[in-house]
């Protein structure tokens, strides 16, 4: 046991030197560039009201589901939000689960089997790599966004194969090409699942619908712990899928369900999103402010992340370290979480910043450019 604990510490104390050890911190006060809320749904007080309401006339929504959805976790609630979610995106069938991570780790070490292959963009979000090895599938990258190296891998395949991507990336901030993967998916007969956890909101309810590629989707994932301030995730299928997944995926099976207040925000979080049109308004009027700015980045110019690419880890904490001492709450991405060379801050912008802030933030950066 101490010599595990020797090694456990040799490795904490090398993160340490190198100014990459992770540690949990309290939030703090300042201007925010870091969350994901990027229509400030977390914060609203209106949406905060409704909810409290809902609370104050059924306090049961607090308590604890009791078990698994298979054994005494399930409710009215849960299966009727499950309808309604599946209605709004025009699916045939919806299926909770309590986190995003948890919903890919569902998919991912269920759907595949050991003669499957998966093949996944190399931005890939990790709870995609960690569902894999729980299936042992054989797994296969290609490169991000580049449908032309997709088809390539894919004509060497043989048995079916499962494609994995998102629709807008998290650490990069730039789009799928939805149509040419779709594309590409039907005429090789490939399974494509989409993670829209970024997307949805942001751009209505995501981009497949935006595109209406329900069809062209074996599933997807939406998570509402992002713009829709809440927290989950759903998973919109087929009803086929979704009865395989019930049986089969020990993610769902074996877990203690929400509980039911976690059901009626998200359904919630919906209305008010389609009160809210103004607020995604409002967000893209700060990106282009943002853009304005003409900093090197290789994010989209609609996206609410923008990743600013500064290469060297010791820079990008001067940069970071700067921005903190004068109030704002920014992220840094260090190496090697992301390859040497492309280190990078990583701003998410809101429908809440003001034209101001961003104009300091931007003005800053720019110092260290």
């Amino acid at each position: 046991m101490l010599s595990n604990t020797s090694r456990f510490q040799e490795s904490l104390d090398k993160r340490k030197a190198e100014g990459t050890l992770r540690q949990l911190r309290l939030q703090s006060d300042g201007i925010d560039f870091y969350s994901n809320d990027y229509l400030g749904f977390a914060r609203n007080k209106q949406l905060q009201n409704i909810l409290l309401e809902k609370i104050v006339e059924n306090p049961q929504l607090l308590s604890g589901s009791t078990g698994s959805r298979l054994i005494s976790g399930n409710s009215d609630i849960a299966v009727s939000v499950e309808n309604y979610i599946a209605q709004k995106h025009h699916f045939e069938s919806a299926l909770l689960f309590p986190s995003g991570y948890n919903a890919n780790l569902a998919l991912f070490s269920t759907l595949p089997n050991r003669h499957d292959t998966v093949i996944v963009d190399e931005q890939i979000h990790r709870s995609v790599h960690d569902a894999c090895q729980l299936s042992n599938v054989k797994k296969l990258k290609f490169k991000h966004n580049d449908p032309e190296d997709l088809e390539n891998i894919l004509k060497r395949q043989e048995g079916h194969c499962y494609i994995a991507i998102e629709s807008l990336y998290s650490m990069e901030g730039d789009f799928a090409p939805l149509k040419e993967i779709t594309a590409i998916t039907k005429r090789y007969k490939a399974s494509l699942i989409v993670d829209e956890a970024h997307a949805f909101g942001v751009f209505g309810y995501g981009l497949i619908e935006k595109y209406q590629l329900q069809h062209q989707v074996s599933a997807a994932v939406i998570t509402y712990g992002k713009a829709l301030g809440s927290h989950g995730a759903a998973i919109l299928c087929n009803e086929t899928v979704k009865s395989y997944l019930i049986n089969f995926a020990s993610p769902f099976i074996y877990t203690t369900s929400a509980q039911d207040f976690q059901w009626i925000s998200i359904k919630t979080g919906y209305e008010f999103l389609d009160q809210s049109h103004d607020q995604a308004i409002k967000l893209q009027d700060n990106i282009r402010i943002f853009r304005s700015q003409n900093l090197q980045s290789p994010s989209a110019g609609t996206s609410p992340v923008q990743a600013i690419i500064i290469p060297d880890n010791q820079k990008l904490k001067a940069v970071q370290n700067t921005l903190s001492e004068e109030g704002f709450l920014t992220y840094a991405i260090y190496s090697p979480t992301v390859k040497e060379g492309s280190e990078r801050l990583r701003i998410c912008l809101h429908s809440f910043n003001t034209e101001e802030e961003i104009m300091k933030l931007t003005g800053i950066i720019k110092e260290f450019m």
